[in-house]
Parts: structure tokens; C-alpha cells; sequence
């Protein structure tokens, strides 16, 4: 049978992956596929640096335009990153009928959907497998798996290098800028971490999910997204303490066709299966009508587990191929997006706060929950050691995101409250 030719944009550690599974799984992949799959072409930086695989330095080019405009190359695999050059070479790729497989959550949160509308119009594949949360084959699972379900909501953990630093802050109470540093001397966290740490990676994951599981074309701005860098080591303790974990959860929601996306640092009940994923492993969630609840664990990120994805995607591909059914299994969004509003936005709320160490200060901040109709679970009022103030740790019950924040205006206004120390959602 005639190869597939693959070309390979970048040579990084997701590239190198794939190389390695390519070459040293080729009986395996020929056996599921029908023909050899031959990397024909390898975009890199410098030509002449050494690397940690061995590639035909006759197959190297530092021209992304010699593998998309090559005619003899299927398929074309992109794991360099970027967004806008990117963005070009794929859209021209397209054009030229080669078919897509890439890792990048960034180009397909931002233009997935351009992306998705040119593939259909040439009759291509576009598959992103390795987009969001590395070897755990979420995105299949949200397109094929549920495909004859109703998704209501989808729940994880989809950033690697937040969940370490806040699995040490928990285990070891050790503060954030401690476990920071260590997080970037082991390579978990880069030198500039703000896309991890302030919920930017993981917003873009969630926007993928969004998409595929409300069939919405929900974008990067729906997400509502705060970081972990203003959790303190207290906040964690205080949650121990009450019975929860501290993680950064994308949460995604739908209810009568309303949807909702946020990134935040979320208190989880230990009973919870999420609650006890650690490290830099990822986790998501996701609830379904008819099947309920289900949960899909593993490496989020690193060289094999990403590349077996990639490598997933293209086994995928090359069968369409041979099927002569490429293009057909695009998921195109196709439901009106509807957002909630503050109103609708519902879930149960951690709370902080310091007051003034006096008789009736608990009976006021009580009595600003009922005027917003925001019941409560549980209230706890203790004396703290190192401040003259007080201190109040409250639990609602469900509240809508609206009432919540007007209970915190009202408390702006009191002169009893010192300070809003920590607000969070609560989930489990």
C-alpha cells in the first residue's frame, strides 16, 4: 500500500514524542491502518542543533512553507505553537486539502471555529485530541461517547502545574511563592507562569469543552477566570479544616440551554473523586442526563502521554482516508450560545471575613444574607491570635452569583467589617 506522508510542525517535546511512537510503533500502526505512515517533512528552528532523537537531517526544514505547499504530503501534524502564524499555515493547509492534527489549545480556543468551517468546505480533517488535558482522550469521548447523551456539566482539572502547587500547599503548608519557585526549578511551571497560575491555560482548555459539549461556539471572553496566586496557605488549612480540598477548577454548566464557563480556585468537598487528584495530574468530569456521572483521570501533559494523542489522532485520520470519509465527522457548532446571567449562576460560597471582636457583629453580617435571600450553611466565629479582629468562616447553600456579591457590597458599607479575606466556590 501507498505510505502516508506526514509533516511534522516542530520538534519540541510533544514532536520528538511522536517521532519515537511513529518510527518504533510502525508494525502496530500499519497493522490498524493498512500502509506505512512515513514523517516525510520536519519543521525546526536551527538545522544543525542536536537533539535527543536521530531525524534524517534530509528530512529538516526551517520552512513551514516547503510542508504545506509539498503536494505529496496527507497529513500535516502541528505541535510548534502559536497562534496567528500558525493560524496561517493551517487555513492554507486546508485549502490545499491536507488534513490537520495539532496539540494547540490556544489556536483552537481563539480560531477553532474558522478553523473547523475551512476543513468542511475542503473536505478535511481537523482533529485536537491533545488540545486539552495530554493522554486522556476527553474531546473523543465528549463527541463520540456522548454523542446520543445531553451534557449538563463538565468538571476538572486541566492544569498540571496549578494542581501541583496547590497538592504542596496542602500537603506540606507551605506557602505559594515557596512551592512557585520549586514548581519552575523541577520544569512544571515556566519563568513567566502567568498563563498557568492566573487560569489563562486552563480557560482555553475550558473553552474546547464548552464548544464540544454544549455544541455552542463559546469563546475565550465567556470564560469567567480567576488564578491561584491570591490563595494563601490559610485559605487551604481553613479548608482542611472544614472538610475540602483547594483546586483550580474549570467548570463548565448548562441548564435550559443556558450556559455558563469559569476558571477558579474552587473548595471540594474530600468526598469527592476530583478532590483526590494530585500533582500534575488532571482530571475531568463530566455529567451526562442519561449516564450520569463520569470521570476520566490521567497525565495532562509530557512528551509520550500528548504525542499518544497526536499519534491517535492521525491513526484516526489515515482510516478516514482509506474510508474516503474525511471531513464527514467535523463536530460544527450549531446551537445558539445563550449565557446565563449573575442571576442565574448558582453554586455555594466559602467566605472569610475579619470583623470587629463585638457583640453583635455576627447578628449583622447574618442579618445581610437574608436581606439578599442567601441562606446559610454553616457559620463559625472565632477569635484569631495574631489579629485584634475576629474572624467568620461561612458556608451558604446555593446562592445565585448575583446575591453573593451584593452581600459583599453590603459588607463594603459595614464598619464592623474589616475585610473580605477569601471568597470561593464550593463544589461537591
Amino acid at each position: 500500500m501507498k505510505p502516508i506522508k506526514v509533516g511534522l510542525l516542530g520538534l519540541g517535546t510533544v514532536g520528538t514524542g511522536v517521532v519515537r511512537i511513529v518510527e518504533g510503533h510502525q508494525e502496530d500502526l500499519q497493522s490498524q491502518v493498512g500502509s506505512p505512515i512515513v514523517i516525510e517533512k520536519v519543521l525546526v528552528q536551527n538545522k544543525s542543533k542536536s537533539r535527543g532523537i536521530h531525524v534524517n537531517p534530509d528530512k529538516l526544514t526551517e520552512d513551514p512553507w516547503d510542508i504545506v505547499n509539498d503536494p505529496e504530503i496527507d497529513v500535516i501534524v502541528e505541535v510548534m505553537g502559536g497562534i496567528e502564524n500558525t493560524r496561517t499555515y493551517i487555513l492554507e493547509a486546508l485549502a490545499r486539502g491536507k488534513h490537520i492534527v495539532t496539540a494547540n489549545k490556544d489556536l483552537m480556543a481563539v480560531h477553532g471555529p474558522e478553523i473547523l468551517t475551512k476543513a468542511h468546505e475542503h473536505g478535511c480533517d481537523v482533529l485536537y485530541e491533545a488540545s486539552v488535558a495530554g493522554g486522556i482522550p476527553i474531546i473523543r469521548t465528549l463527541i463520540e461517547g456522548f454523542s446520543s447523551d445531553r451534557i449538563t456539566k463538565i468538571m476538572g482539572i486541566v492544569n498540571g502545574t496549578t494542581n501541583f502547587i496547590l497538592t504542596k500547599m496542602s500537603k506540606e503548608g507551605a506557602a505559594y511563592d515557596v512551592v512557585l519557585k520549586e514548581a519552575q526549578e523541577l520544569g512544571y511551571a515556566e519563568a513567566d507562569p502567568t498563563s498557568d497560575v492566573e487560569g489563562l491555560d486552563a480557560a482555553r482548555k475550558m473553552t474546547i469543552l464548552a464548544s464540544l459539549g454544549f455544541r455552542s461556539d463559546v469563546s475565550l471572553e465567556d470564560v469567567d477566570v480567576k488564578g491561584i496566586s491570591k490563595v494563601s496557605r490559610e485559605d487551604i488549612a481553613y479548608a482542611k479544616r472544614l472538610g475540602y480540598e483547594m483546586k483550580l477548577l474549570g467548570i463548565a454548566e448548562r441548564q435550559d440551554d443556558y450556559i455558563s464557563v469559569a476558571v477558579q480556585p474552587t473548595m471540594v468537598k474530600n468526598s469527592h473523586p476530583i478532590a483526590s487528584v494530585n500533582g500534575v495530574f488532571n482530571a475531568v468530569y463530566v455529567y451526562g442526563e442519561a449516564v450520569g456521572e463520569t470521570m476520566f483521570y490521567g497525565a495532562g501533559a509530557g512528551e509520550l502521554p500528548t504525542a499518544t494523542s497526536v499519534v491517535a489522532d492521525l491513526v484516526a485520520v489515515v482510516k478516514n482516508l482509506r474510508l474516503g470519509v474525511n471531513g464527514k465527522q467535523l463536530t460544527l457548532t450549531y446551537k445558539e450560545k445563550k449565557l446565563k446571567t449573575d442571576e442565574q449562576i448558582a453554586s455555594k460560597y466559602f467566605l472569610l471575613l475579619h470583623v470587629d471582636d463585638r457583640a453583635g457583629v455576627l447578628a449583622r453580617i447574618t442579618q445581610a444574607f437574608a436581606e439578599f435571600e442567601v441562606s446559610l450553611e454553616s457559620v463559625v466565629q472565632q477569635p484569631n491570635a495574631t489579629l485584634p479582629e475576629a474572624e467568620i468562616i461561612i458556608i451558604t447553600h446555593d446562592a445565585s452569583k448575583a446575591a453573593v456579591n451584593k452581600v459583599l457590597a453590603a459588607f463594603e458599607s459595614m464598619d464592623v467589617v474589616k475585610s473580605v479575606k477569601s471568597v470561593y466556590r464550593v463544589e461537591g
